[in-house]
């Protein structure tokens, strides 16, 4: 329960500084990496629940329920790096042509995430499989729309 809060509350205070995180970056190849580093590490530990959820890995409640914790945390780091003159790396062009579409996109990888992570902590096998499918499709719709092949 805790970790939920901390989680809820890192979401909470990150949305709240997107808007000042751009100037942040001394050029675009910083905000790349960051924002290719912040999503590799979400997809280690996303993949990490996966090979449970799979029958590829023992269930082990909790490191199921840490990997989600990091997951839904890390959801919410990469999105300002992708700020106007932050083009290029594996993003198309439409994160920013139809930018209110990838932030909807993104808005939704994050409620799945913190589902995921609720599922996770509560224990519940079933719930967390569920949840990891709707966030890997989540995932999925965002790298269809938004990264380059």
């Amino acid at each position: 329960m805790k970790l939920q809060t901390i989680v809820l509350s890192a979401t909470v205070l990150l949305s709240t500084t997107i808007g000042t995180a751009f100037a942040q970056f001394q050029n675009a190849e910083k905000a790349i990496d960051y924002r290719q580093s912040a999503l590799t590490v979400m997809a280690t530990h996303f993949g990490r629940i996966g090979a449970v959820v799979k029958g590829e890995a023992p269930y082990n409640k909790e490191d199921v329920a840490k990997n989600a914790a990091i997951v839904a945390m890390m959801s919410t780091l990469p999105w300002q790096a992708f700020g106007p003159g932050t083009e290029g790396g594996k993003a198309k062009a439409d994160v920013w042509s139809d930018n209110a579409k990838f932030k909807s996109a993104a808005e939704k990888l994050q409620l799945a995430t913190i589902d995921l992570n609720k599922a996770a902590q509560s224990g519940d096998l079933d719930s967390i499989k569920k949840a990891f499918g709707a966030t890997g499709q989540a995932c999925k719709a965002c790298h269809d729309d938004f990264k380059k092949k």
